[in-house]
């Protein structure tokens, strides 16, 4: 297998070199792309798995082609286990490898075997800067971080005691928002910014970060979600409406009935849905179309969701969500 591997790496040099010649034509009729997310049953992850498998069936279609989508991601995060599956998947024959990184440090050496051997990797959600993949699909993680800053200045008129929360500290993309955070907190000196505080990515590590931080800290006037892991469960939110001023980033379906009660004014919500859609299109570009990116980064926008557009925002779930 491995001899193989190195064979289809240096027809690709070869290829680039103009020694030989491919058209799409004469492509592989049949895909096989790798997909893994840092943690199974997150609806943020399942969304983009749609978006994934919808992109398969709709460019299989358009090219006359065949696309198979091969979901594997731990049970919860774990970025050796996410090495070893890119290994695995390279041994198992995959034609590209679509990954949200939970550790780039620790993924880099694997990514860039892949792109050695000549199967591209895609991240989402979570890149690895570093290394060589062929494209990083996501946000700017520094403007939403400051952007969730800025919206809660807004919301509490320039002046407060806030906290922000922000998941795995070894996630290359959350370390972005909290540095976005932290820039916008500098230019309003009449809101002190208490810190912000990670912890593990479940609902329920990080309700009872909130609880344990609004214990020691009862003067705090607004929280910035940089992730919307406590939203995942009912009743988090330990105060009434309006006392405690909230951003949140992401809108998946259980986080919009915080907005509906009030507890939530405004979320950032990604576009979860087309990160698996055009993950898989660049993959398609780059195998099948012999086609590079633009550009080393693909990132969408963030849409605002409040009281106001809340139902109309809901019914994307009706698509996104697994059948």
């Amino acid at each position: 297998m491995l001899r193989a591997m190195k064979f289809f790496a240096r027809f690709l040099s070869l290829m680039a070199l103009g020694m030989v010649a491919v058209t799409p034509a004469q492509a592989a009729r049949s895909y096989v792309i790798g997909m893994i997310a840092k943690s199974q049953g997150n609806p943020f992850f399942e969304a983009s798995r749609v978006g994934a498998n919808d992109a398969a069936r709709e460019l299989g279609k358009k090219y006359g082609i065949k696309i198979k989508i091969d979901w594997r991601s731990p049970n919860q995060e774990d970025s050796q286990r996410q090495a070893e599956i890119i290994e695995q998947l390279l041994l198992n024959g995959a034609d590209g490898v679509i990954i949200s990184c939970s550790d780039a440090n620790k993924l880099i050496d694997s990514i860039n075997k892949a792109e050695r051997y000549g199967v591209p990797v895609v991240t989402f959600s979570g890149d690895a800067p570093r290394s060589k993949r062929t494209v990083a699909v996501g946000i700017d993680d520094f403007e939403c971080g400051r952007q969730t800053f800025l919206e809660l200045a807004k919301l509490l008129k320039g002046k407060g005691v806030v906290a922000a929360i922000d998941g795995n500290p070894n996630a290359q993309n959350l370390q972005q928002r909290e540095a976005g955070f932290r820039a916008a907190a500098k230019d309003y000196p009449r809101i002190k910014l208490l810190d912000v505080y990670y912890h593990k990515e479940t609902p329920q590590d990080a309700v009872a970060r909130i609880e344990q931080v609004m214990q020691a800290n009862p003067e705090i006037t607004g929280w910035g979600l940089l992730g919307g892991w406590p939203l995942f469960t009912d009743n988090a939110l330990k105060w009434k409406p309006g006392t405690v001023k909230c951003v949140c980033v992401d809108a998946l379906p259980q986080q919009l009935d915080y907005v509906r009660s009030g507890h939530v004014p405004l979320l950032l919500s990604q576009d979860v849905y087309g990160y698996g859609y055009k993950s898989v299109e660049h993959v398609i570009n780059k195998i099948h179309l012999r086609k590079q990116p633009k550009n080393a980064i693909d990132n969408f926008p963030l849409t605002s969701v409040t009281k106001k557009n809340v139902e109309d925002f809901a019914s994307n779930w009706k698509k996104w969500l697994p059948k």
